[in-house]
């Protein structure tokens, strides 16, 4: 019997927490202990780890510090950071936290994967596809770049360069019609803009933006762990029915194309812990360096192997054998629960 392992997640409030807790909870060999942190005092996964702790926002720079006070009050092992929000600021302190395991890349790898204009610099430069793109601030700058990309005749998007679930992501398209979206599209729903309003809102704000060829097609994910720039354990995944910018249906692939496409951008990294390489169509159109949300099957519970890795329970050998157990066509459906309970 394996002794018991600590662990600290981040973020316990974000939408996959449940499933990842109970997942890690549920290994089947050994006990597990959660210590779950968020900004927010009410986040669902309080209420599945064993110690709970609120901590400043992950872009506060008191954030690995609190954290790591955490760590030592709780003989916490490895932390498993899940939002893009708490990376860097784990990354740059990661030494601070001598032998507690932080399952975090390199701060430059980080930033090169959460920037989106080094990521799709970065798929040009090794032969990965990306959609025809332009680096943005100004209004004169979003409009002469979006006729470059074909506009009015084609459409275009344009979104951050940072950011994270859909947020400020629209679709620039010269047939928008703001009254019909009024009168017909749900809330909450993306609305398209025409060229020049997309400037008007978008240049001047201080934020830069990437503006680029509208990818169709297909979503899928490459979700997996690394080391030193080398997949140890991964697998392809479709990403369908969307809500809020939430992919709430999944189905694993198999697909060597897929794979090797994520290979090779994961070695350009040299990555490190978890990621998660998002495609529409044949187009990578974004990295997310940390874990994603898992289809997790009853033989293969890929956070928890990764974490035994991560402390050194496990050979890079003994963990690529694991890959044998993915099974191609594993669905997934997410849905909304509640939970109640009485102060």
């Amino acid at each position: 019997m394996l002794k018991p392992l600590t662990i600290l997640v981040t973020a316990v409030g974000c939408p996959g927490a449940v499933a990842l807790l109970r997942s890690l909870r549920e290994n089947g060999e050994r006990e597990v202990r959660l210590v779950g942190v968020d900004m927010n005092p009410l986040s669902i996964g309080s209420h599945f780890c064993d110690v709970f702790e609120t901590v400043p926002a992950g872009s506060d720079p008191g954030f690995a510090g609190a954290v790591l006070e955490i760590c030592h009050r709780e003989n916490v092992e490895v932390v498993l950071p899940q939002s893009s929000y708490t990376l860097e600021g784990l990354a740059i302190e990661k030494d601070s936290f001598g032998e507690i395991v932080v399952v975090v890349a390199s701060i430059e790898a980080i930033r090169r994967a959460n920037d989106k204009a080094e990521t799709f610099a970065l798929c040009d430069a090794i032969g990965v596809r990306v959609p025809a793109w332009r680096r943005v601030a100004s209004p004169a700058e979003i409009e002469q770049a979006g006729k470059e990309l074909g506009y009015p005749e084609r459409e275009i998007c344009i979104k951050p360069l940072i950011s994270s679930g859909t947020r400020g992501f629209r679709v620039i398209s010269a047939s928008a019609d703001r009254r019909r979206q009024l009168l017909e599209n749900r809330p909450g729903m993306p609305e398209a803009l025409r060229l020049e309003e997309a400037a008007d809102l978008a240049g001047g704000t201080g934020v830069e933006w990437l503006i680029m060829e509208l990818a169709t097609g297909k979503e899928h994910t490459i979700d997996g762990y690394a080391e030193q720039g080398e997949i140890l354990l991964g697998y392809p995944k479709t990403r369908e029915a969307m809500r809020a910018g939430l992919a709430m249906y999944f189905e694993t692939l198999d697909s060597p194309e897929l794979m090797e496409a994520g290979a090779k951008i994961i070695r350009e990294l040299n990555f490190d812990g978890f990621f998660s390489v998002n495609l529409v169509g044949d187009c990578v159109i974004e990295i997310n360096p940390r874990i994603s949300t898992v289809p997790y099957q009853e033989d293969f519970n890929y956070p928890y192997l990764a974490l035994k890795r991560a402390v050194g329970e496990l050979s890079a050998d003994e963990l690529r054998a694991y890959s044998s157990r993915i099974r191609p066509s594993r669905r997934t459906l997410r849905y909304f629960d509640q939970l109640g309970w009485d102060e």
